[in-house]
């Protein structure tokens, strides 16, 4: 017999799932389109301030989310790696 609580609890975690990886592709767009710009003007692809105050920013919202700062910040770490892996590509291109 199905556990329809179950089945449900599972719906809304994979409609979230949907909903983060489109916001992810939206989000890697628009960098792609900074990475770019940063490239054309000789501009260098990490913004080490930008980056410390985006994670200082997020650990907030994340702390008044009831959501663990620790995790939010491992989390934009990885997406800030890899958006400056992507702006180094640009650059050397």
């Amino acid at each position: 017999m199905p556990d329809e609580t179950l089945s449900s609890y599972r719906q809304s975690i994979d409609n979230i799932d949907a909903a983060l990886v489109f916001l992810l592709a939206e989000r890697f767009k628009v960098t792609q389109a900074v990475g770019r710009h940063k490239a054309t003007h000789g501009l260098p692809p990490a913004d080490p301030g930008r980056e410390t105050a985006q994670i200082a920013r997020l650990r907030a919202l994340a702390n008044d989310a009831q959501l663990d700062p620790e995790f939010s910040e491992k989390f934009l770490r990885f997406i800030i790696d890899e958006v400056i892996r992507h702006h180094e590509k640009l650059r050397d291109a």
